[in-house]
């Protein structure tokens, strides 16, 4: 589904010039849900926006089913971390989740119905004829999610998608993601700067290094499914990952002591 290989970007020129991303291979499978984790600042949103092509990296290439990312491809969709500033607050909800649909070429009573069943399926329907601002902040990401979700994505990449909402919305919203990518088998690339979040909800974390940012390491998670907030996190593999996920965003750039 995703081929990054040897990404590479630097903001600005010359002593002043910040080195984003120092070289990353990356790779996700079809219906799969990899978690990107690191340090803070070290990159991990410039790696997104260049894969959702919106930035256009210094070096490397990023391929999608085999397509070269050169402007911000048409079979794609993110979920920001900022609801309030991803929807429109002058449109309805409805409208709101309606409008990427157009560049599919449906007709409106297409695009309502398609509206209506992503909203469903985030447990808002009742919620389609009002405007973001009426709505909670939990609620406005559930609103995010479920406009990607209408678009029917190949790719749906969400930059640290929770961080903006308290920690029970936040697990909220992290089963909502399960429940979506088992209900369409849809390919996920999330990037979080929680480490529990990165093991809860991924079949793998890749974990990056501080800035310039570098793969340190990827740990495949093997957890059971269906997942559950409680029992999951008590099961001793998972507090096993989740100490090596720690390890390896605090041990910089020194190799991983894991197999990988």
């Amino acid at each position: 589904m995703l081929d990054v290989v040897n990404l590479r970007h630097t903001y600005g020129q010359g002593p002043s010039a910040h080195h984003a991303l120092g070289g990353i291979d990356l790779k996700v499978a079809e219906g799969e849900l990899v978690s990107v984790v690191g340090p803070s600042g070290c990159g991990k949103s410039t790696l997104l926006r260049s894969i959702a092509g919106l930035i256009r990296p210094s070096q490397g290439h990023i391929r999608i089913r085999d397509n070269h990312v050169a402007d911000a491809p048409g079979d794609l969709a993110v979920v920001f971390q900022d609801y309030s500033r991803s929807l429109f607050p002058w449109m309805t909800v409805g409208e709101n989740v309606a409008l990427p649909l157009r560049r599919r070429g449906m007709d409106r009573r297409a695009r309502r119905r398609a509206a209506a069943e992503a909203l469903e399926a985030v447990g808002l329907a009742a919620a389609a004829g009002k405007h973001p601002w009426e709505l909670s902040g939990g609620m406005q990401q559930r609103v995010a999610i479920a406009r990607a979700l209408a678009y029917r994505p190949a790719l749906l990449l969400m930059d640290e998608p929770f961080g903006s909402v308290d920690a029970q919305t936040r697990e909220d919203l992290e089963d909502l993601v399960l429940q979506v990518r088992e209900l369409h088998r849809m390919t996920i690339l999330l990037i979080t700067h929680d480490i529990d979040e990165s093991v809860y909800v991924g079949d793998r974390v890749v974990v990056l290094t501080g800035s310039p940012a570098r793969v340190a390491g990827e740990l495949t998670v093997g957890l059971p499914f269906p997942r559950d907030q409680i029992a999951t996190r008590q099961l001793p593999a998972f507090v096993r990952l989740r100490a090596e996920v720690g390890r390896l965003v605090r041990a910089k750039d020194q190799p991983s002591p894991f197999p990988v």
